[in-house]
């Protein structure tokens, strides 16, 4: 039988990033092996489930690049099949019913044994001739005697004393059923061979496994991943920073960087640390899985965005701005200004971190005579400069090519002649020609408008700085 994995989040509220994690180990473990990996919302909760909330995963996942195979399952659309199998264990006496009430169960959970044992009903064996016309509750009944071990892919043997179970509950007496049986049958009817979610989880391991053995099905291979902790070494939450996929999607962060980032924490192959998503897919495997809780740090998520904006193909970078501009409800660029982003992503990209800065780079390509530059930034271009541009012009009209290194020759040549430092010119020239010196360098800014914008810009600052007649 070949691998079939799994992501299965509860919808109530955004995809989190170590959900998106979770998700991207079963994707890559599925397809590093030629597997399946299939997506299934658990909905059962209906009161705190929501559409909204499913569609945030949905467009979590394809911002990701998490593609799932055939169609996204609703586990509340399966209740009828869950009931089933609690019957079916009713039946062969792996289950009960229950008839104890709220005040029956909190007044055990009082007791010695309540507060330090398993829940043990009262109606666990009981005669049913004595069950009353009453709701019930159908429980599994649990060994009282021997062990249950786990073989986890990463935490290893995990055993617990079957006397430290509860009888838990599988179906609610209005016939919900519960999160544990829905899952046992879920990822059974699924064909799911491999369950690889975060550590919290582990507990649910041991619980579980009875279900499959009461059942006779066999038991999946588990993979209990560390959880992710914030930079304090707490479990990672609102107060480290975004918690959601979609807001480092909003951010600015390219998905390949995500992809590579998440794929990191937690999982290693040797030392390497910056890898595209095909090198992943091919060195992914479960024992690179640490043991140890992995650390969210937004400085190596930056320098590793900056190495995939630096490497990615143009295609890939385009797409990711497209992307990031729809991110931002923002109008959509236009042709035109998408090929002249296309035309100079190589000094548009260079030590850029996020889509966000980039865009803020091309600002020099994108804006439209006359060039007005930020007022802050204006504070560069002094009287002093102006004279210096007005004597600069006329020597870049006839320079001998627009090319970079003949620009830079000349404005080295004419910061000698002015007896300035090279950067006392360049400098202002950023804001000349692009409003800020947070801009590509002032030759590769040259080189990208050409002579005629280049001299137009500079001719507006003169003739904006004029005196009135």
């Amino acid at each position: 039988m070949g691998i079939v994995t799994r992501f299965a989040p509860s919808p109530t509220g955004y995809l989190h990033i170590g959900g998106a994690r979770t998700a991207l180990f079963n994707w890559l473990y599925a397809r590093a092996n030629g597997g399946k990996f299939l997506l299934r919302i658990e909905d059962t909760d209906r009161a705190r489930s929501t559409d909204a909330a499913t569609d945030a995963i949905f467009e979590g996942m394809r911002w990701l690049g998490l593609d799932w195979d055939g169609d996204a399952v609703s586990q509340f659309e399966r209740r009828e099949r869950h009931a089933e199998v609690a019957h079916a264990m009713l039946n062969t006496g792996h289950a009960y019913k229950c008839y104890a009430t709220r005040a029956e169960i909190d007044a055990f959970r009082a007791t010695d044994l309540g507060k330090h044992g398993s829940f043990q009903s009262p109606w666990r064996d009981a005669d049913s001739a004595t069950a009353p016309d009453a709701p019930y509750v159908i429980r599994l009944k649990a060994p009282r005697e021997g062990t249950t071990s786990v073989e986890d892919q990463v935490q290893g043997t995990v055993t617990w004393k079957n006397a430290t179970f509860d009888d838990m509950i599988l179906l609610r007496s209005d016939a919900i059923p519960t999160y544990m049986l829905a899952v046992v049958v879920d990822d059974h009817d699924m064909g799911v061979t491999h369950v690889i979610r975060g550590d919290d989880h582990l507990i649910n391991a041991g619980r579980q496994s009875l279900i499959y053995t009461a059942m006779g099905w066999k038991i999946p291979v588990f993979a209990h991943i560390p959880l992710i902790f914030g930079a304090d070494g707490k479990k990672l939450s609102k107060r480290h920073g975004a918690t959601g996929a979609q807001e480092y999607r909003a951010m600015g962060y390219l998905a390949e960087a995500m992809r590579n980032y998440l794929a990191r924490l937690g999982w290693s192959h040797g030392n390497d640390e910056l890898f595209s998503t095909d090198q992943a897919i091919e060195w992914f495997d479960l024992s690179g899985i640490n043991k140890a809780p992995a650390r969210f740090d937004f400085k190596k998520l930056d320098n590793v965005s900056k190495y995939h904006i630096e490497n990615a193909p143009d295609e890939v970078l385009i797409a990711g701005i497209i992307d990031f501009i729809a991110s931002q409800d923002r109008e959509p660029m236009s042709e035109g200004d998408l090929g002249k982003l296309k035309q100079n992503l190589p000094i548009l990209r260079e030590k850029t971190k996020k889509l966000n800065d980039l865009l803020d780079k091309a600002q020099f390509l994108l804006a439209s005579r006359p060039f007005i530059p930020d007022e802050n930034e204006a504070k560069n271009i002094n009287s002093v400069f102006i004279c210096i541009l007005k004597r600069l012009t006329p020597a870049l009209a006839t320079v001998r090519s627009w090319s970079k290194e003949d620009l830079e020759t000349l404005f080295r040549n004419f910061a000698e002649t002015e007896n300035v430092g090279l950067g006392k010119i360049a400098q202002p020239m950023k804001v000349v020609l692009s409003g800020s010196t947070k801009a590509p360098s002032t030759f590769d800014m040259m080189v990208a408008l050409g002579k005629e914008e280049t001299l137009a810009r500079m001719n507006d600052v003169v003739l904006r700085t004029a005196s009135p007649e």
